[in-house]
């Protein structure tokens, strides 16, 4: 539980129907391998210590004092475990006959939450015995102990910021589902017990409204309805069970009645996400409250989920080539706004033969495509200097060659001198100077050029490097627009891989050749072989782990030692403890120092949920201290 991480499952034993001490010894034993698992948190079906096919047999009392008898069971008999468990029992109060989630905690029944929605329509006839929750609870004197029946929250004392509330099965399906108020009271995990039957293309409808659910809700939502041992009178039961948080799928199964499904859900996440928006709003409650707290001890979950190494990436070909166009399409109408916007007739753009300057590149000529303009307006420009090599140049000529635009070669080597004479440095010497000239060289020429030709010059620096400061300020930092602002470094390389996909010879092979070249700003002397010296990765570490921390720092807020966590999971065999735990340090440290390269941003557009324009998603003050976070990071 340390982190937000908990582990949580939703089981389905086989209903011995109608035989309550049966069904409570089976409801005991999962919940022992539960145990066994690391699991905190589990869920059962609806009504299941009885089974929900019983129809008017629920108003017999001999049924009814089984339950309450089977019930307590449970309690007595999971009472050493460190446990929540939620299960389904009928509940006689007065005249009324309750259908309910009774939540149990080291052998204390602390709450019976009833269903709201009672269903009398097709095949279901509930509305004939029971009655829906009432306006208000009140306690009962139910299996030995005094218990809150009514709707509301379940807080852990040990770790405030779970709070879990149940909806029963028919609850989710209405328009205004209960789990919509306990969201906005604050209930970060719904529990639904359910009993809901197959029909064709109900699976999926039943996946809908509850990913539609967890998304809209901005939660963890465990699902959890009956499979084998159900009446098939009139109907079959498949055990569906699902864990979702906040849309996603953490696990599902069906047709696999006796086992269970875990998953672990991440509290902080949740809630940060929660707190990034400003939509999601308390709204205090009468009906839903705190009604119980329960204890967990705090260990540290064993995690079995797992966490892609490139997060702005999405898995398996399909999915990677529709993200492909659609960032394509997003970066490709934001250039052509601004082309139309600004009257532009030119855009000129520094192509290096480098990686962000290619994607870049290919984004101005599918926006010149789009607007009907002639491909020789797109000027690249290629300005080799010392550290230029041959490969890179060759690629950039080829490149531009293929596609049929204009290309120039500036060579910058004398300017760069002359500069170096006029500020006094020796010209020898690599240093930061050295370095920074060059590229504050290649952009007065690239802005001067779109000046005399009435153009825009295209960014071409990425979201990777705005996050490490990884850019000359006045430099390559500028432009008049960066089409590349909101995509991260390894979302780059799949761009340009897409692209190298749908291309012909020769051009194929030149985008290929340019996913195989190190990524440089080639600004050091290449080595005697005439290779790249100067290798980004090797200086600042490598993007796949600063892309990882970026994704967690930016989107959720999460804690350095958290990141480490979870990464040290992500990367194992490929980066040992103490090469993450240096790039960590690094990237932190570097995120706060470079903040003031990122307040003067130029306009760019965002494609992802992640972004670190000072007009939108990102807003800091430059001279914020990193104390706390570093102090964090290195403590590791």
């Amino acid at each position: 539980m340390k982190d937000g991480f908990v582990k949580i499952a939703a089981g389905v034993p086989e209903i011995a129907l109608g035989d309550c001490e049966a069904n409570a010894e089976r409801i005991v034993a999962m919940a022992l391998e539960m145990n066994a698992t690391g699991v905190k948190l589990a869920v059962f079906t609806e009504l299941g210590i009885t089974g929900y096919t019983l129809e008017d047999l629920f108003l017999q009392q001999t049924l009814l004092s089984a339950a309450e008898k089977a019930l307590a069971r449970v309690a007595a008999e999971t009472a050493e475990l460190d446990m929540l468990i939620a299960a389904g029992v009928p509940v006689p109060v007065g005249c009324s006959l309750y259908n309910c989630a009774a939540f149990i905690n080291r052998g204390r029944i602390l709450a019976l939450v009833p269903k709201t929605h009672i269903p009398t329509y097709s095949e279901f006839y509930e509305g004939r015995r029971f009655s829906p929750a009432p306006e208000k609870g009140f306690y009962i004197g139910y299996a030995g102990q005094k218990v809150y029946l009514g709707q509301g929250m379940l807080r852990c004392e040990d770790m405030p910021e779970l709070v879990v509330g149940a909806e029963i099965c028919e609850d989710a399906w209405v328009p205004c589902p209960p789990s919509v108020g306990l969201a906005q009271a604050g209930a970060n995990l719904i529990l639904n017990l359910s009993c809901s039957n197959e029909l064709i293309g109900k699976s999926e409808y039943r996946r809908s409204i509850i990913k539609g659910l967890s998304g809209s809700l901005v939660c963890a939502y465990a699902y959890c309805s009956a499979g084998d041992g159900e009446s098939t009178t009139d109907l079959v039961f498949s055990g569906h069970c699902m864990i979702v948080e906040n849309a996603s799928m953490l696990a599902q199964q069906r047709w696999n009645t006796g086992s269970f499904i875990t998953a672990d859900i991440d509290v902080q996440r949740i809630n940060a996400d929660r707190r990034r928006m400003t939509t999601f709003t308390a709204v205090p409650s009468d009906r839903y409250q705190i009604i119980a707290e329960f204890g967990l001890k705090v260990t540290e979950t064993r995690l079995e989920r797992r966490f892609s190494p490139t997060p702005f990436v999405p898995s398996g070909k399909a999915d990677i080539e529709e993200r492909c166009k659609e960032i394509i399409h997003i970066q490709s109408s934001g250039l052509q706004r601004r082309l139309r916007g600004a009257h532009a007739d030119h855009a000129v753009i520094g192509l290096s033969g480098g990686l962000d300057s290619t994607l870049a590149y290919l984004i101005t000529v599918d926006a010149f495509k789009a607007l009907g303009k002639p491909l020789e307006d797109v000027v690249a420009i290629t300005m080799p200097c010392f550290g230029t090599t041959s490969r890179t140049k060759s690629n950039a000529q080829k490149m531009a060659e293929a596609i049929g635009t204009s290309f120039k070669e500036v060579d910058i080597h004398a300017a760069v001198q002359q500069h170096f004479a006029d500020i006094g440095h020796d010209g020898v010497t690599t240093d930061i100077t050295y370095e920074n000239s060059q590229a504050r060289m290649r952009t007065l020429i690239l802005m001067n050029t779109a000046n005399k030709l009435g153009g825009l010059v295209i960014g071409t620096g990425d979201l990777s490097e705005l996050a490490l400061g990884w850019a000359t300020y006045n430099g390559d930092h500028m432009s008049m627009y960066g089409v590349n602002a909101g995509v991260p470094k390894t979302l780059v390389r799949y761009l340009v891989g897409y692209f190298a996909s749908i291309s012909e010879e020769p051009l194929k092979s030149v985008l290929y050749d340019i996913l195989d070249t190190p990524v440089s700003p080639e600004l050091l002397p290449p080595e005697e072989n005439g290779e790249i010296a100067q290798r980004t990765e090797d200086i600042v570490g490598p993007y796949e782990l600063h892309d990882f921390f970026m994704y967690y720092i930016m989107r959720f807020g999460f804690t350095p030692h958290k990141i480490y966590r979870i990464a040290l999971q992500t990367f194992e065999g490929s980066y040992s403890p103490e090469v993450i735990k240096k790039w960590l340090v690094n990237f932190v440290r570097r995120f706060f120092t470079q903040q003031f390269k990122r307040s003067c941003l130029p306009d760019g557009p965002k494609v992802g949920s992640a972004a670190l324009s000072p007009r939108g998603d990102w807003r800091m003050p430059s001279d914020v201290p990193s104390t706390e976070w570093l102090r964090d990071a290195e403590s590791v």
